[in-house]
């Protein structure tokens, strides 16, 4: 049994990932309203509230990006780092930003951020979860009215990308 430590903002908080993923142990540290700062001030409590995790998933952001802090990668790189030599036994999947349905948000905002993100991965060693792509690709209803926060369908393809990472991880281990 696999220990995912989950961390983040709402889109984190609100799935009963336990339930999805049954087959591995999960905990929960996502909270709404979130944003990085605020996560990187939260670390050492994360780490010592939390069980060893094998792999640790990262969804944060978004309420960045809602507040027009668009300079958050560089806290976002000392989260990830510090994740790293908290949990230095655990694989650290980023996830990227969301295509949120935000009118007032250029179009090219959040591939831009994601091309960021993923370079962050690449310099911290940790991986990048491409969700943004595979919800572009989704015929299915992938965001709630607000245009931010996903429906059952969106979490469900969100945890079908994580098990095949965790699967891929396990079998190279």
């Amino acid at each position: 049994m696999i220990q995912i430590l989950f961390i983040g903002d709402s889109l984190i908080a609100e799935f009963d990932w336990q339930s999805r993923l049954n087959m591995h142990s999960v905990q929960n540290f996502g909270i709404p309203g979130l944003t990085t700062l605020d996560l990187y001030g939260m670390l050492s409590g994360i780490h010592e509230q939390s069980h060893p995790p094998d792999v640790v998933v990262v969804m944060i952001g978004t309420n960045d990006i809602l507040t027009d802090n668009y300079r958050f990668i560089h806290t976002l790189k000392k989260t990830i780092v510090q994740l790293r030599q908290d949990f230095p036994s655990a694989e650290v999947l980023l996830s990227s930003l969301l295509p949120m349905k935000i009118p007032e948000l250029p179009a090219n905002t959040i591939p831009s951020i994601n091309t960021h993100l993923e370079a962050l991965t690449m310099q911290t060693g940790c991986c990048f979860l491409d969700i943004y792509t595979k919800f572009c690709e989704s015929e299915e209803t992938i965001f709630q009215a607000d245009g931010v926060h996903i429906t059952k369908a969106a979490y469900e393809i969100w945890s079908r990308i994580l098990l095949e990472h965790i699967a891929f991880l396990v079998e190279n281990d």
